[in-house]
């Protein structure tokens, strides 16, 4: 008997199994709204018959999921094809009938209760993942049931909702874990996987959920027009109010204060979950959204920040309740939750009304401070930070057409907005503006062809606007030295530069100490950035530059000199020459300076350094020096030591003289009389040394090309015939074939004491006899005791 009644009851299952599985395939698969239609029209049953209706379908639903409830047993065969059916309706755009179902079953507290209780069982229970997606697409869609559900009856979900955030809060805990573990790792970024960023914007939408009741407007009921507007038409909820200590009014629906207090301490019992969450979404939002990213590292110190400090705050009883840390957490968390979503389909409906509010807060508190003298206060620093923040938050998520058609209708109101919070005293607020300028402003109407004149004309006329604040040397200007560089590194006319070489050459030092900031600023930039500057902008930088070595100021000077080395040498170089023999003492030492750094970024580069000796070569050769190379006395002979006695630190840099060695010494055979040349070979003879084996490879192959010289050249000589061409000629040959002595001659002695080596001593037929006969013939070489510097 006992086992025909577990045969029995296992038949029974069965069958209930195949009859709720075709009910819910009826009631998933039929239109929403004829659905809707089929529950207004219920009645009481009078009988159980064969589920061949939509009517009959929703009465063994109820049943079966009551009868299960009453037993407390598990609703996956009910819950999971609503999940999946959820995700494919997400996927398909179309169809809500799980909402549906779920709306009209949660009007009963005892189903609600197992179906919500069972639904929060299921992510806490299954692995699997694409169930995990499906449960979050339908547990967002619950929670926005007054926008998924805006063309049926909501009155089940409205009358339990707050029940049921309760019961899918306790789930957050698993979607943060899921989060947490969703990242891949491309091109060192960490980027979302689908079901990490469902996840999160699960958690957005549950959290931000909670802070509904709070007595305040909705940010997206209500729209400033004008941003002369009073406080009566900003968006109370763009107020974090509790921001000092504030004390909390009863009111006379204590019912209702009891529930919005109960939800904003459920809110924050999961801060540290909103903390981990934050953390998440700013390392999936540095590679693609930059500005985005810097709101929520501003959003992030922010949560640490009020975490610290009201986490421990106790009331008159003694227990852990952070009143204002509570109201504060919730009046801003529930615009931050909203400008944090990965996937939010009203967004793009939503985020110019958005604009607007922010921008006329902005200016509303701005206007506000100044008049009550209190803009550098802690609470007016606080307010205008969130503001800034949301305005990032926002304008970080908008993508390349809309960033430019935002700039196009409101490049002029965000940049009058965002250029007073230049002179806050808060760096955050200071870096929130000038990455907004940096990212949208500048950025979007240089970057492509495709911008538009109107745009490109309000962002020059924000140019005035900045200029006047590098009148001073603080945090303000510091800040406007990097918009200004940036300006000009987009800046295709160099209007922008022109301004700032202006202000370089002005009689103002505060000015000046700017406008080389600016350079500083600019030649950094440029080093980093794909797009170069012209020419021409290049060579008005330089000519600049160079000036600033005789200015008064000596950080002027000292910063100028810093900046000429990483100037394109050909520029900076040959002037660099001429300004070492200045006869201003300061002109001279930031020269020497900035050449030896010069050739220091450049020691393995055989043109600048084949470019310092020729421009050396031939301010040395010049018969007279014009008035404007540096006020050296005309005729005068230059002392090239002044120069070349730089060569012993620049020296000390160069990591491979292989590179270098064998292109100088056939320098000097082209150029065999260039004293110049050999002076400098002289002051790196050790180094020659050290590639001795290139040396006299070269002077080998240099005396193999040789040619014999014409006997008609001895003859013309001493009959004195000679035209002044063979004399010309004559003197070349004799440099040409003395040359390779020469550059012997400059080599230390320890060079010739290997005698092993061939390159040196040749086959050696005899050890003994040919090394003295080589000696003997080096020895006649030395007593030629060539003057160097009198050639």
């Amino acid at each position: 008997m006992e086992e025909e009644a577990v045969i029995w009851k296992s038949d029974t299952d069965s069958m209930a199994s195949v009859l709720i599985g075709r009910a819910m395939s009826t009631l998933l698969t039929c239109r929403p709204r004829k659905l809707d239609e089929a529950i207004s029209r219920l009645g009481s049953p009078s009988k159980r018959g064969s589920i061949v209706s939509l009517e009959h379908s929703l009465w063994f639903l109820h049943s079966y999921i009551k009868e299960a409830a009453e037993k407390e047993e598990r609703l996956d065969e009910i819950l999971v094809p609503m999940i999946e059916h959820s995700l494919k309706c997400k996927e398909s755009k179309h169809g809500n009938q799980a909402m549906v179902l779920l709306n009209w079953l949660f009007q009963d507290e005892l189903l609600f209760q197992a179906l919500a209780r069972g639904l929060a069982d299921i992510i806490l229970r299954k692995e699997d993942r694409y169930i995990a997606l499906g449960w979050c697409t339908l547990v967002r869609s619950l929670v926005e049931y007054e926008i998924t559900m805006d063309q049926f009856s909501n009155n089940g979900i409205r009358k339990i909702y707050n029940a049921m955030l309760k019961i899918l809060c306790s789930c957050i805990s698993r979607l943060s874990f899921i989060v947490c573990n969703g990242s891949t790792v491309q091109d060192g970024f960490e980027l979302p996987t689908r079901l990490s960023v469902a996840a999160a914007d699960c958690i957005l939408d549950l959290t931000k959920a909670l802070t509904r009741k709070a007595s305040v407007t909705d940010v997206s009921s209500r729209r400033s027009k004008s941003s002369n507007s009073d406080a009566s038409n900003l968006p109370a909820a763009l107020v974090p109010a509790a921001i000092g200590e504030m004390k909390v009014k009863p009111t006379s629906k204590s019912a209702e204060f009891s529930n919005k207090l109960e939800m904003e301490l459920l809110l924050w019992d999961h801060i540290d979950k909103l903390i981990i969450l934050v953390q998440r979404l700013l390392a999936w939002s540095r590679k693609s959204r930059p500005l985005h990213a810097k709101g929520l590292e501003q959003v992030l110190k922010w949560l640490q920040e009020i975490k610290e400090h009201y986490g421990c705050s106790q009331d008159e009883a003694g227990s852990k309740v952070p009143k204002a840390g509570v109201l504060l957490l919730s009046s801003c968390w529930k615009h931050y939750a909203m400008l944090l979503h990965l996937e939010d389909k009203k967004f793009s409906q939503q985020y110019k009304d958005l604009l607007d509010q922010y921008l006329s807060a902005i200016q509303f508190y701005t206007d506000s401070d100044s008049k009550q003298h209190t803009k550098n206060t802690d609470t007016g620093i606080a307010t205008r930070k969130f503001f800034l923040n949301c305005l990032s938050l926002l304008l970080g998520r908008l993508d390349g057409k809309q960033i430019e058609r935002t700039v196009t209708e409101y490049g002029m109101q965000i940049s009058r907005a965002l250029i007073p919070q230049l002179c806050c005293t808060d760096e955050d607020v200071i870096d929130g503006v000038v990455c907004i300028f940096k990212t949208v402003i500048f950025k979007m109407n240089y970057s492509s062809s495709g911008s538009s004149l109107a745009g490109t004309r309000q962002v020059d006329s924000v140019l005035p606007l900045l200029l006047p604040l590098l009148d001073e040397r603080d945090g303000t200007a510091k800040a406007v030295v990097m918009l200004v560089a940036e300006y000009c590194s987009i800046n295709p006319n160099g209007q922008c530069l022109d301004e700032v070489l202006e202000r370089l050459a002005s009689g103002n030092a505060l000015q000046r100490r700017n406008a080389v900031d600016v350079i500083s600023e600019l030649i950094h930039i440029s080093s980093n950035s794909v797009t170069a500057l012209s020419h021409s902008m290049w060579q008005d930088i330089s000519k600049h530059l160079l000036q600033c070595l005789g200015d008064e100021e000596e950080i002027i000077n000292v910063q100028a000199s810093n900046l000429l080395p990483k100037i394109d040498p050909l520029l900076v170089l040959p002037a660099l020459v001429r300004l070492v023999y200045s006869s201003n003492e300061r002109v001279q030492s930031s020269a020497s300076d900035a050449m030896t750094a010069l050739l220091k970024n450049h020691n393995q580069n055989y043109e600048v350094l084949c470019m310092l000796l020729d421009s050396l070569s031939n301010l040395s050769q010049s018969l007279g020096l014009p008035k404007t190379s540096g006020d050296i006395e005309e005729g005068s002979k230059l002392d090239t030591e002044k120069v070349l006695g730089l060569i012993p630190e620049w020296s000390e840099s160069v990591q491979d003289w292989n590179l270098l060695i064998g292109p100088l010494i056939d320098k000097m055979f082209a150029e065999p009389s260039n004293a110049t040349l050999v002076r400098f070979l002289s002051y790196i003879s050790e180094h020659l040394a050290e590639a001795a084996d290139i040396v006299f490879h070269s002077i080998l192959l240099h005396m193999k090309g040789q040619k014999e010289l014409d006997e008609s050249f001895f003859t013309k000589w001493e009959s004195k015939t000679y035209a002044a061409d063979d004399s010309m000629k004559l003197q070349h040959s004799l440099f040409d074939r003395l040359c390779p002595l020469l550059v012997i001659r400059l080599l230390p002695m320890r060079v010739f004491n290997d005698l092993n080596s061939s390159v040196i001593y040749g086959q050696l037929l005899d050890q003994v006899v040919v090394p003295g006969m080589f000696c003997c013939f080096y020895g006649l070489f030395l007593s030629f005791q060539f003057n160097v510097t009198s050639r």
